[in-house]
């Protein structure tokens, strides 16, 4: 799909989409391989299984700006060396004893990186699982809607950046590229990814950004055809 269909998409419009997403019909892997490096396919696939992995949560965040066109909240982590060093990122974190449950984990995490209370989100629903290999994580997502603009407050030590990314722009193929990762050791990882803005998003963030582009299509493809109907 093509992101001028989607110009008039207003925030409400998407929300009305989002509302009505089938969660107990996800694309699941198919679509979050679509976005993966080819080398790591394999290692995905298993799902961390016989390595215990950690568990981590993340809130897909949809909310309006000050024209009410639909934007995703996405991080960029501070440039620490680390595995995950300056990469973008959905917002969210480790899953820790404390929690309720990993739903509960995603909001405090949200809240701790970017200062968006979580009594200001509605949770709608549960994507895929994600196994992450370099960091041996397991990724439960969850999709919450904003519906008024967040005043963003970064973690100095954890958010180098807030990013507000129209929500559109994901499902247009032309944001669709090829990317070059250099990894430690002089090796280099080619990758697809999101293509936005001067931003390149890829890995797990990618992965899951395209399944719920996936689940959300068909969805949109009803909302567009009300459009037009009560323009004519």
């Amino acid at each position: 799909m093509q992101q001028g269909g989607l110009s008039q998409f207003s925030f409400f419009d998407w929300v009305q989409v989002v509302k009505s997403l089938s969660f107990h019909q996800l694309p699941g892997l198919q679509s979050q391989l679509k976005m993966a490096p080819a080398i790591r396919e394999a290692e995905i696939r298993t799902m961390g299984l016989h390595k215990n992995p950690k568990i981590g949560s993340v809130l897909i965040l949809i909310f309006p700006d000050s024209k009410g066109i639909a934007h995703i909240a996405l991080i960029q982590r501070p440039k620490t060396g680390g595995i995950h060093s300056g990469q973008i990122s959905f917002p969210g974190g480790r899953v820790e004893n404390s929690d309720a449950d990993y739903c509960s984990a995603a909001l405090r995490e949200t809240h701790e990186e970017i200062g968006i209370a979580p009594q200001n989100v509605e949770v709608i629903g549960h994507m895929t699982d994600l196994y992450i290999p370099p960091s041996n994580f397991l990724v439960k997502s969850f999709l919450g809607i904003s519906y008024t603009t967040p005043e963003f407050v970064p973690h100095p030590s954890e958010v180098d950046q807030c990013l507000m990314v129209p929500l559109n722009k994901f499902f247009d193929r032309n944001n669709i590229s090829t990317t070059y990762i250099a990894l430690p050791g002089g090796y280099t990882l080619s990758t697809p990814c999101y293509a936005i803005d001067n931003l390149t998003i890829w890995g797990a963030t990618a992965m899951i950004i395209s399944e719920f582009v996936d689940l959300a299509s068909q969805n949109i493809m009803h909302c567009h055809a009300l459009h037009s109907a009560m323009q004519r």
